[in-house]
């Protein structure tokens, strides 16, 4: 799974999905260029607070409620750690064209 690859697979998912706005791209491509740069791979181990400004979102909630739109509508699986002192773990999924 390259990032260009994946990159593509989101963009022509989200043609047909009404529910996707530019929050949510921002926070996928960002997460994208997150799982480049760790060498790729199984998951990502991240705090919100790495992702929030790399995909210009300044709000909390827009940064739950855009992660875990993404997780609900199958971009990405997303496990919350609940705990400040923890990442939570994000997969990438292979998506269809």
């Amino acid at each position: 799974m390259e990032t260009g690859r994946l990159l593509a697979a989101f963009f022509s998912a989200i043609q047909k999905d009404g529910r996707i706005c530019s929050a949510h791209i921002g926070l996928y491509a960002t997460l994208l260029q997150v799982w480049q740069q760790r060498g790729f791979p199984n998951h990502i181990e991240v705090y919100s607070h790495e992702l929030m400004p790399l995909a210009r979102i300044s709000s909390r909630s827009t940064y739950h409620n855009c992660i875990r739109d993404l997780h609900d509508f199958g971009y990405l699986q997303y496990e919350p750690s609940f705990n400040k002192k923890l990442r939570s773990k994000i997969l990438l999924r292979q998506l269809d064209n």
